[in-house]
């Protein structure tokens, strides 16, 4: 027997002739739309929609409340790769996400260029915006990120998993516990951004839904995360994606009753492809000034990224150049900027796939050579060179360590408020976490809130005293 079909669809009728499925009709999966998938709407001031008329994009003013933010400016004492002290200055959480931004906005701004070009009819949009969003969304990107790097939500999600904190599976939903034993720095951003804090106003930042919905890079509950941890809302603001989502007309993948999961707003894929050429190529630099890779490497890996006619004319800049470190910067400039082309390019191509929820996988991976084996190598060179280094793995040890502590002490806690020592504990947390929610899965997540949101120096000055190894000067 043999059935007839086509490529991925929503549902088909067939029929039963001579021992073979026939296909009769074929219902395709609803492609997004760029004129509602765009959309200046506020995510808690939705009454007040429209009310506002001046110069100053909604857009643009989301770019601008991240700037002037609190947890925005707490970046600055977050660990991207490398340690932070020293006197070699490394990029930390900030001018990543800044430069992340930057890029965001030339792939934005390239994009709607070739979307009004190939779509002329969506001139009356707000397609011209995509690099305001795409540039506000990369600043937002990492506001998740706990202390530590990655090995801060590594240290969060194995507490729960393999820690002290098994013990609270119990007493937690089964969703709960999901969330937990993935915490996810995406997820974790999406909540800082929407969630009404103690005395705090309605929808949190109040940023405008496409901004909010550009930086979920995974769509789906935690159930769905899987052993790499990913996943896009917490259960606490799944129904607020839902709202989103539907304003938004994102593609809906689940079924009622399986786990929540929806297609990627098509700018996502920008805000990801902005932070995969930054982290990769501005590691490299970094790794360069910290020696651990040569000039001669480092040149050698940006200049895989070109032919050998853009090559010359690099060796002709380097020779009146003869700044190393200037040299170098001239090479990454020169990748960023071929990477921005060709991701913009792929982007573009794509578009259809993209709109219909069914293009796989990053931009990066799409690209053509010889950019491709170029990032690949670059990639493999990292791996082993730097996020393996002695430096990254002892930072990495000691956010384990420090965040662990906390979480224990601080779950301990306000789970038993009444304890002179717990008191203690609480009183050094702001009064915008509560503490006192009435579920435990509530408690946590104002415990980790307040965990996640601290930088690495408070975190460890924390650590330390109350270990007892550091007291305030008297």
């Amino acid at each position: 027997m043999q059935i007839y079909t086509i490529q991925w669809i929503y549902l088909s009728v067939y029929s039963f002739l001579n021992g073979d499925f026939i296909l009769l009709q074929t219902y395709k999966p609803r492609i997004m739309n760029w004129k509602q998938l765009i959309s200046n709407k506020r995510f808690g001031l939705e009454e007040l929609h429209e009310a506002r008329k001046d110069d100053r994009s909604e857009f643009q003013r989301d770019y601008d409340r991240l700037i002037f933010s609190a947890p925005f400016r707490r970046l600055q004492n977050k660990t991207q790769v490398f340690p932070l002290p020293g006197s070699i200055f490394v990029h930390n959480r900030l001018t990543h996400s800044l430069e992340v931004s930057c890029v965001g906005r030339s792939l934005g701004n390239d994009v709607a260029s070739r979307l009004l070009q190939k779509h002329p009819e969506l001139a009356d949009s707000h397609i011209s915006e995509i690099g305001s969003i795409v540039s506000a969304a990369c600043l937002a990107h990492d506001l998740g990120n706990p202390p530590f790097g990655h090995s801060g939500e590594k240290a969060i999600s194995t507490y729960f998993s393999e820690g002290k904190g098994i013990a609270l599976k119990e007493e937690l939903s089964s969703i709960e516990w999901d969330d937990l034993i993935h915490f996810e720095g995406n997820a974790n951003a999406f909540r800082l951004l929407t969630h009404q804090f103690e005395g705090r106003r309605k929808g949190g930042f109040v940023m405008t839904y496409s901004t909010l919905a550009s930086i979920v890079k995974y769509p789906f509950s935690s159930r769905l995360a899987g052993k790499k941890s990913k996943f896009g809302f917490f259960l606490s603001e799944e129904a607020d994606f839902q709202k989103i989502a539907t304003e938004l007309g994102i593609t809906r993948l689940s079924q009622e009753g399986e786990p929540l999961r929806y297609a990627r707003h098509p700018l996502v894929y920008l805000v990801e492809a902005a932070d995969d050429i930054c982290y990769q190529m501005m590691d490299i630099e970094d790794a360069h000034k910290l020696k651990l890779l040569t000039h001669a490497e480092t040149k050698e890996l940006y200049s895989l990224f070109f032919d050998d006619k853009r090559k010359q004319r690099i060796e002709e800049i380097c020779r009146i150049v003869t700044d190393v470190n200037e040299q170098i910067a001239y090479l990454r400039s020169s990748v960023i900027g071929a990477l921005i082309k060709e991701c913009t390019r792929v982007f573009v191509e794509h578009e259809e796939e993209i709109l219909s929820g069914e293009f796989e996988g990053s931009l990066i991976k799409h690209i053509g050579s010889p950019l491709k084996e170029a990032y690949q190598h670059c990639s493999e060179i990292a791996f082993h060179k730097i996020y393996r280094s002695s430096d990254v793995l002892d930072i990495e040890l000691a956010g384990f360590r420090v965040i662990s502590t906390l979480i224990d002490l601080m779950i301990n806690a306000v789970r038993t408020p009444e304890k002179a020592y717990s008191q203690l504990l609480i009183n050094r947390m702001s009064s915008q976490y509560n503490v006192n929610a009435p579920t435990l899965y509530e408690k946590i997540q104002a415990v980790l809130d307040y965990i996640s949101g601290m930088t690495d120096v408070y975190a460890l000055d924390l650590y330390r005293k109350i270990k007892g190894n550091s007291l305030p000067a008297v």
